[in-house]
């Protein structure tokens, strides 16, 4: 089946732990890689960010990546790409319209994919569905005035639900919000994120870890959503262990970091700053060597759409103390897996973690109970196989070719 990508913001080339690169990144590149594994011809349509980037480029997992002349080819923040979003469907519905290849169906990344893609599907009669990775309501209720997404945004998403041919939710909680916002049920299907077992599994090479000390691990982008100072407080009540930051810029450009200098300053006023290292960005191949090196993982959001850090941590058989948000509600069972605790409680983050760390024989039954699951629930294969249902669902009846104005 030919399938069409839409990830306007978010390369699966990109290296990841910049502001706006993350799980939609690696969601991407994963999936597009077990479905050209399962036989389907991928492309990506990405948008042009560097003046020196090829219009297509073969990623070594056998699907293409396509560079959209769209706005300056230069980084541009996500939340100002919006105005360039019609230029970039524009571009999809000539090159489809003129080449020698046209998708069969099109799933668009975020929103601001989605609305070129269905702007291009309507044009071309190429069904299309939705993955949103993160939705606006939820951005607006935890930031507030912080929330610099474009004002339109919940509406177009709301529109978009109605209008795409399936929204693919990748947990129950999206769903609960979006039939909130007035997308039916009945046009969504619930297919999370996978893990790839092949690069995260428990055994393989070690990252050095200072011995006789416990390790914590904690990965994400370096912003505020995602709990570090939730985590850099709990470690003050959390006694010889060390607490391991992966995510940000390469180590060589955390002091320009904003965050990251915040991030030092609290964890020096708490009287942890020898117990809390933050390493920046690693690339995605030897992720698996970190998740090994600890003993286990915290995810600390206020919110997460998904999350796919505790599944990497699950399969290399690593236990995860989470807070209870989003995706991460799924993913991990709270007492069998791991343990949840409520978002932005240093107290309840920093009892978890110690009760864990001082009952090895609990770590041992969670580690299991985790890499069993994230195998038998959350690989790739299983994620490619159940959209490419979905795919053939949407595209077995064509809609006729409709010109827009």
């Amino acid at each position: 089946m030919r399938i069409a990508m839409i990830s306007e913001h978010a390369s699966p080339l990109a290296i990841l732990g910049g502001e706006d690169a993350g799980g939609q990144n690696t969601h991407v590149a994963e999936l597009s890689a077990a479905l050209a594994a399962a036989g389907h011809d991928v492309r990506v349509y990405t948008r042009r960010d560097a003046l020196d980037l090829p219009v297509t480029v073969r990623a070594p997992d056998g699907y293409d990546v396509v560079h959209v002349p769209a706005g300056p080819a230069e980084p541009v923040a996500k939340d100002a790409l919006l105005p360039h979003m019609r230029e970039f469907s524009r571009w999809l519905v000539e090159r489809w319209r003129g080449g020698d290849w046209t998708p069969e169906v099109i799933h668009a990344h975020f929103w601001m994919s989605g609305l070129a893609a269905l702007t291009a599907g309507r044009q071309t009669g190429v069904p299309v569905v939705q993955t949103y990775h993160a939705l606006g309501t939820v951005k607006r209720r935890y930031q507030g005035v912080q929330d610099t997404s474009p004002a339109r945004r919940i509406s177009y998403e709301r529109e978009l639900g109605r209008s795409v041919d399936r929204v693919v939710a990748q947990c129950r909680d999206e769903v609960g919000e979006l039939v909130r916002m007035g997308v039916p049920r009945s046009r969504m299907t619930v297919v999370p994120s996978g893990v790839n077992l092949a690069s995260f599994a428990p055994l393989g090479p070690v990252a050095d870890r200072e011995p006789g000390r416990a390790r914590i691990l904690t990965v994400g982008r370096l912003v505020e959503r995602k709990g570090f100072q939730t985590v850099v407080r709990a470690m003050a009540l959390v006694p010889d262990a060390e607490c391991v930051v992966v995510g940000g810029p390469p180590e060589g450009l955390l002091e320009t970091d904003p965050y990251a200098r915040r991030l030092r300053a609290l964890a020096e006023s708490c009287g942890v700053a020898d117990r809390v290292h933050l390493v920046g960005a690693v690339p995605r191949e030897e992720m698996g060597r970190w998740y090994r090196s600890a003993d286990l993982l915290v995810a600390a959001p206020w919110y997460e759409p998904f999350g796919l850090t505790p599944l990497e941590a699950m399969a290399c058989g690593v236990p995860v103390v989470g807070t209870a948000v989003g995706g991460i509600r799924d993913t991990v069972v709270d007492g069998t897996t791991g343990d949840l605790v409520p978002a932005r409680d240093p107290q309840a983050l920093a009892t978890a973690i110690q009760r864990l760390l001082d009952d090895r024989i609990r770590r041992f039954r969670y580690a299991t109970a985790a890499r069993e699951r994230a195998r038998s629930r959350y690989s790739w294969a299983v994620a490619a196989e159940r959209l490419a249902e979905v795919y053939g669902e949407v595209a077995a009846v064509r809609r006729p070719t409709r010109v827009v104005a």
